[in-house]
């Protein structure tokens, strides 16, 4: 936003690098400073447009383009009353209708097209709806609920992970602490050699190092969202079940074709099976197709059933 300028004090970003731009629901953007200023007497209206605005519904800009920031907010507007979801339509073709009514009022808004007759589309959609946006509206909040409280748990999860590593890093600091403070007495007050109580400290610490590797890790008992294994959540979010049992083998298919056995792969070559047979191209192979296993399956197919025995009649 490095040209953005304010409309009303005429401050831009250059001249104010911590110019903080506001955008309310008619689009038009202001400066936090003009904003407040706007509302010192309890109500103003858009220096652009002279619509009536609320203090409480400016929030920042986000986007460049404030038409962006004018259709963000009537989608969400809108999203909360044209709530249905596709199972409650009894076609995909009706869905779809659906959507696209949706979007045509968002951009009838946003364009400023037809807006009594939009408004009157909105408003008769609420009135025959009306059950169905709250019951819509009570589950997006059951939802949102489930949600905001596994958000909640994965992070005092991530808070005590924090505090344990904290302790750890803290306890290993220590623990080099004393082994060079036991080193350094033993090296002042001992009598062995200095190298062999070298050696000494440094192959005790390698194999503590490698005992601490070798500790089995606690077992896992919910997922990094927080869900705990096998819990049964309204959003149904649960592992996959492994059923244990044999390891798949691989049989051979066995064709029963009542007729003379079709040649061998090896052999397709040798007696000229595939000599007018044209090979795979590069991208066929690629997909899984080969000349030689089409012949054999034309030869199946011919082969099969030639034994023809007629039955006797007694």
């Amino acid at each position: 936003m490095e040209d953005t300028i304010c409309p009303r004090c005429k401050t831009s970003k250059f001249q104010n690098p911590s110019l903080k731009m506001m955008v309310n629901v008619c689009g038009h953007a202001l400066c936090e400073s003009c904003v407040d200023l706007l509302f010192l007497k309890g109500s103003g209206a858009c220096p652009d447009c002279r619509i009536p605005l609320r203090r409480n519904n400016f929030r920042v800009q986000l986007f460049e383009d404030s038409t962006v920031e004018k259709e963000v907010d009537i989608r969400k507007r809108i999203l909360r009353d044209f709530n249905k979801k596709e199972e409650d339509f009894s076609s995909l073709r009706e869905y779809n209708d659906y959507l696209e009514e949706i979007e045509t009022i968002i951009y009838n808004l946003s364009n400023d097209v037809d807006i009594i007759n939009t408004n009157k589309r909105i408003e008769d959609y609420k009135r025959n709806n009306k059950e169905q946006i709250m019951k819509s509206k009570n589950k997006m909040s059951r939802e949102e609920y489930e949600l905001e409280e596994l958000l909640e748990v994965e992070k005092q999860n991530d808070l005590v992970r924090r505090n344990e590593l904290k302790i750890e890093e803290i306890q290993t600091k220590k623990k080099k602490l004393r082994e060079k403070e036991a080193l350094i007495d033993e090296l002042m007050f001992s009598n062995a050699n200095a190298k062999n109580i070298v050696e000494t400290f440094a192959l005790n610490a390698k194999e503590s190092k490698e005992a601490e590797i070798k500790i089995v890790p606690n077992k896992v008992t919910q997922f990094s969202s927080g869900i705990q294994f096998g819990r049964q959540t309204q959003s149904s979010f649960l592992p996959v079940s492994i059923e244990e049992g044999p390891l798949y083998t691989y049989k051979p298919q066995s064709i029963v074709s009542d007729g003379p056995q079709p040649p061998a792969e090896e052999d397709l070559v040798k007696i000229g099976y595939n000599t007018h047979i044209r090979s795979e191209t590069e991208q066929e192979r690629a997909g899984g197709f080969v000349s030689n296993v089409a012949c054999i399956r034309a030869l199946q197919d011919a082969l099969a059933g030639l034994y023809h025995v007629k039955k006797i009649v007694a």
